[in-house]
């Protein structure tokens, strides 16, 4: 039967209305609500994996940069290899080392002046692959620190580099320890003659960490299973004579360049 105009509204219909209303809302608030979680959810995927896929800054040595009256000079390679020489060297000595590792502290006492002499003579270009997979023999990821340090001062004046690494290597803390701390390897740039001021900054901030755990990386799958691992005009040195006899490398440096 049909409701006569002006007649009154029926409660229960009303209320039906609302309830139905009421649901609505709630549904759309909720909806709403999910779709902001996942925008969030995907919002913070998204700005986790850039953060995941950026490189940081990537070291460079400026060709001009502290120009060396022996004609030495540095530059970064395409594999992070810190290169120090004379343009026109006829051999490149390759060494892929930890300044955490204890075998490649070895090879630097028993070679480090074979190769300083062969950079200044020009004989040898050595270009040093320092990567950092011994973070867990500290308790600080000193390997980590150390090779930034080690793109940090290269940058800053790559002719005091091997004099730089030398002294890394001399004081190099066991295993198992804290490794050095910032403000020492700082120092020990001061001491091996580094004035820039913004050196300090790069070693504290880290400046270089994503680069030196990419390059880390790139260097272990290339086939590296150990470190010193050693180069010469590309061919790999094996015998342990050569790598840890005090001038060991000498005789394989002068044959290269014959």
């Amino acid at each position: 039967m049909s409701r006569k105009p002006g007649g009154k509204k029926n409660p229960l219909l009303a209320a039906e209305r609302a309830d139905r209303n009421r649901n609505i809302f709630i549904q759309v608030a909720v909806a709403a609500v999910l779709i902001a979680l996942v925008a969030a959810i995907g919002i913070g995927i998204a700005v986790k994996k850039a953060r995941k896929d950026d490189p940081g800054p990537t070291p460079s040595i400026a060709a001009t940069a502290n120009p060396n009256p022996s004609g030495v000079v540095g530059s970064i390679t395409d594999n992070g290899a810190i290169r120090i020489g004379k343009p026109d060297a006829k051999v490149t000595v390759r060494v892929v080392a930890d300044l955490q590792c204890p075998a490649c502290k070895a090879f630097e006492a028993a070679n480090a002046q074979v190769l300083a002499d062969a950079v200044n003579k020009g004989t040898a270009a050595v270009e040093y692959n320092i990567i950092a997979f011994l973070d867990k023999a500290s308790t600080s990821q000193y390997s980590s620190r150390a090779a930034n340090a080690s793109y940090c001062v290269a940058e800053s004046d790559p002719t005091k580099y091997q004099a730089w690494l030398s002294t890394m290597f001399a004081q190099q803390p066991p295993e198992g320890g804290s490794g050095l701390p910032d403000d020492k390897m700082i120092q020990t740039a001061k001491d091996t003659g580094y004035t820039d001021a913004a050196l300090a900054q790069c070693i504290s901030d880290r400046k270089y960490n994503k680069y030196v755990q990419a390059r880390t990386r790139d260097v272990m799958e290339s086939g590296i299973q150990s470190t010193p691992s050693v180069f010469v005009n590309g061919r790999k040195i094996e015998s342990n004579q050569e790598i840890f006899t005090p001038g060991g490398l000498a005789p394989a440096i002068a044959a290269a360049a014959k």
